[in-house]
């Protein structure tokens, strides 16, 4: 039995509402039951069955962000889009709260497939799937696993699983700082077990010094302004569970990146900070299929939300090329 969950129905978004489709709140569940929260755009005035596309992403934030803006923006261009919650955040189901998941993450956008699949106006043999930031490197690890999925494009990716055990840049790639990590959370689960709670690790900082790295200031200029900020981003409020990525420790989700034979485009900004993340997962893919495209002087954040850095006539064209 789905859990039921409470929807919010009024347009809380932080996009536009647009006129091109029609918006509906939606449920479905994932093979572990839990049951996940998401917007359908629907283009209007198409009665045919047409391909569908699942987004998620950023890490730590919701469909009210980055996602359903690129839910609502695809739809408006012929396809039929969902943009949910990943499980445990949000309006989406799970407990605890706040946790993420290599594994369970990757089921919830193969569920999205399943939910997809079954919708009377798609097409089951034409349905991709967009992650963005951290939820970039969940859509190749599900691209890798799930033959269903025809197109996989991943927006400004992170690999959680690598910055997690190796540091931003690789800088903390070795043993006694990944056995340092393992000892503080695995100390936090003695105390969250005591204390019956989680502790939360913080979202992105409200103030910032001046010498803080220029990536600190991209996420706070996103997530802590009007631009970006809403009351259930975790990473616009507390953040995540401070043991939320011990497994992340130990799990490499784009282990067998190297054999996703669907097609895959990588984009990502020129200036990002986060660029070589999607840089050595392309050089990871193989077959004619593969494509990166990186966008002069963006910065990361910039593909969550700049109508006019986001490619999104690439993503149309790709996946038109793709799901057919």
């Amino acid at each position: 039995m789905q859990e039921k969950l409470v929807l919010t129905q009024e347009w809380d978004k932080t996009f536009p509402k647009s006129e091109k489709v029609k918006h509906s709140k939606i449920t479905f569940h994932n093979r572990y039951g839990i049951t996940l929260a998401a917007d359908m755009y629907v283009p209007k005035n198409v009665e045919r069955k047409v391909g569908a596309i699942a987004v998620s992403g950023p890490f730590g934030a919701i469909k009210e962000q980055a996602s359903g803006l690129y839910a609502q923006s695809i739809a408006e261009r012929g396809f039929l889009t969902i943009a949910f919650d990943p499980s445990f955040t949000g309006e989406s189901g799970g407990r605890p709260r706040y946790v993420a998941s290599p594994d369970i993450n990757t089921e919830d956008l193969q569920a999205a497939v399943d939910f997809l699949s079954l919708q009377d106006n798609v097409d089951p043999n034409k349905i991709g799937i967009i992650g963005i930031c951290g939820w970039g490197g969940m859509a190749l690890n599900a691209a890798a696993i799930d033959t269903r999925i025809k197109a996989t494009v991943a927006s400004t990716m992170y690999d959680m699983t690598r910055v997690n055990a190796k540091g931003y840049f690789d800088a903390e790639d070795n043993e006694e700082a990944r056995y340092e990590k393992r000892k503080a959370m695995n100390s936090q689960r003695i105390e969250d077990y005591k204390n019956g709670t989680y502790a939360l690790a913080g979202g992105v900082s409200d103030s910032l010094p001046e010498d803080a790295p220029f990536y600190f200031k991209d996420y706070n200029s996103y997530y802590k302004t009007e631009r970006g900020y809403h009351a259930r981003s975790l990473n616009s409020n507390d953040g995540w569970n401070v043991t939320s990525s011990l497994s992340f420790l130990n799990m490499p989700i784009l282990q067998y990146a190297g054999e996703i034979r669907s097609a895959a485009l990588l984009i990502h900004g020129e200036k990002a900070h986060s660029c070589y993340f999607s840089k050595d997962t392309y050089a990871m893919l193989k077959g004619d299929n593969k494509e990166l495209m990186i966008i002069p002087n963006a910065v990361h954040t910039d593909l969550y939300d700049k109508m006019d850095v986001i490619p999104f006539g690439k993503m149309v064209e790709f996946f038109h090329e793709y799901l057919k």
